[in-house]
């Protein structure tokens, strides 16, 4: 019989020493000291990539992680990094003529790709969102600056007709036709992966401004994940659509389904709607087994995707193992099935033994299905980023506390 108590409390001091790891390595290694900021990209061996361009993504996961850090933790170097990011976010991505947020800008903070993509929006007003709940020292403006994002999406991005948002808009927020997040995504007019993270955000939002609109359209959000985006028959997300919701090609994205599953019921704990409760933890549940019985190898690692034919990328990145073990916690907490807590504790144990770079620092972007590390991936960049992981290592501290 299993010691549950004991166990998640030596499972939250190896959490807890090993979000400190993550966040000493951005501490130590991605300050920009030559252009303010942060660096735009540290390649695996630890090198800096010079001229690399900045992404708004990574300025704001690291503008959100270090707000959380300083919210849980009270320690200074964490609001100190805080204060950075929301520097950088406000004199080098801020579009002070349209409103908004550049994609990416240059090392000196010139724009470079100017589009307003809703998902870097999003980001934005997560992190600012976290910021305020930090009671930082610039707490009142910057939810101001979340309240005219916020605005802005529901301005220009928003669609009546058939709900959800676009993908992207021109710079003034007009229409475009280069919607894709990158190289990897299709380019249609609505993805999966925007509204997950416009509900992350508008869920943040709603956690320090609660006016009755964003409280309708983080309602709404729900509806549409459940009723457009997830597959009933499947438990699985589908990825990409047109205006309409009609769904196109894509592959089975396991680590968005089983980070999906926990966001969704943190956005309708946070609205308090005890009818979505209800309707987003039997939804959770399923997403989780679906989850667990076809993406989870034996080693506790979690499959990146799998295609309609049933073949796909089979390599494992640091986020999906990341959002893995919150996941299956969140469906033990959900359904008290020991099968779940086995499969995070098995996620954390492959992060240990295959993910954490113990010589260099931070995670390793992906590792084979076998867990051999490709140390050609950024170790930071674009995409790469403090988020995940060091928010999984608080997720999981603070669901595990209810357990030791």
């Amino acid at each position: 019989m299993i010691d549950r108590k004991e166990a998640a409390a030596r499972w939250r001091a190896e959490l807890d020493a090993e979000l400190k790891r993550i966040l000493d390595f951005w501490i130590q290694q991605t300050p920009d000291e030559e252009y303010g900021g942060f660096v735009g990209e540290i390649r695996g061996d630890g090198t800096r990539t010079a001229g690399a361009e900045k992404g708004v993504v990574l300025n704001a996961r690291i503008l959100w992680t270090f707000s959380s850090a300083y919210r849980i933790r009270g320690e200074n170097v964490y609001l100190a990094m805080a204060e950075r990011a929301y520097q950088a976010l406000d004199e080098r991505f801020r579009d002070r003529v349209h409103g908004g947020l550049f994609w990416t800008v240059d090392e000196a903070g010139r724009p470079v790709r100017d589009k307003k993509q809703v998902y870097g929006q999003a980001f934005a007003i997560y992190a600012l969102s976290e910021y305020v709940r930090a009671s930082a020292p610039r707490a009142g403006e910057a939810l101001e600056w979340a309240k005219q994002l916020y605005l802005l999406l529901e301005k220009h991005a928003y669609d009546p007709v058939h709900l959800g948002y676009v993908e992207a808009l021109a710079r003034d927020w007009t229409e475009t036709e280069d919607f894709s997040l990158s190289g990897k995504d299709l380019n249609e007019r609505k993805s999966m992966n925007t509204h997950l993270h416009v509900l992350e955000a508008y869920t943040n939002l709603y956690r320090v401004w609660k006016p009755a609109g964003l409280r309708a359209r983080l309602t709404e959000l729900i509806d549409v994940h459940l009723d457009r985006i997830l597959d009933p028959a499947a438990f699985r997300f589908r990825l990409f659509f047109d205006g309409e919701w009609n769904a196109k090609s894509g592959p089975i994205s396991y680590g968005h389904d089983i980070e999906g599953s926990w966001l969704l019921c943190e956005a309708a704990e946070t609205l308090g709607d005890e009818a979505r409760i209800e309707r987003v933890d039997r939804a959770a549940v399923a997403m989780a087994e679906a989850a667990l019985a076809e993406g989870v190898d034996p080693d506790g690692g979690m499959r990146n995707e799998s295609g309609v034919d049933g073949h796909g990328d089979d390599a494992k990145d640091w986020w999906p193992q990341a959002e893995a073990m919150v996941g299956f916690l969140n469906a033990f907490r959900l359904s008290g099935d020991g099968r779940f807590w086995d499969a995070a504790l098995a996620s954390w144990r492959f992060i240990e033994r295959y993910v954490v770079d113990r010589e260099n620092g931070e995670w390793f972007w992906q590792v084979s299905r076998e867990g051999i590390p490709n140390r050609a991936l950024p170790k930071a960049g674009l995409w790469k980023c403090p988020y995940h992981n060091s928010r999984a290592c608080m997720e999981a501290m603070e669901r595990l506390s209810r357990y030791s």
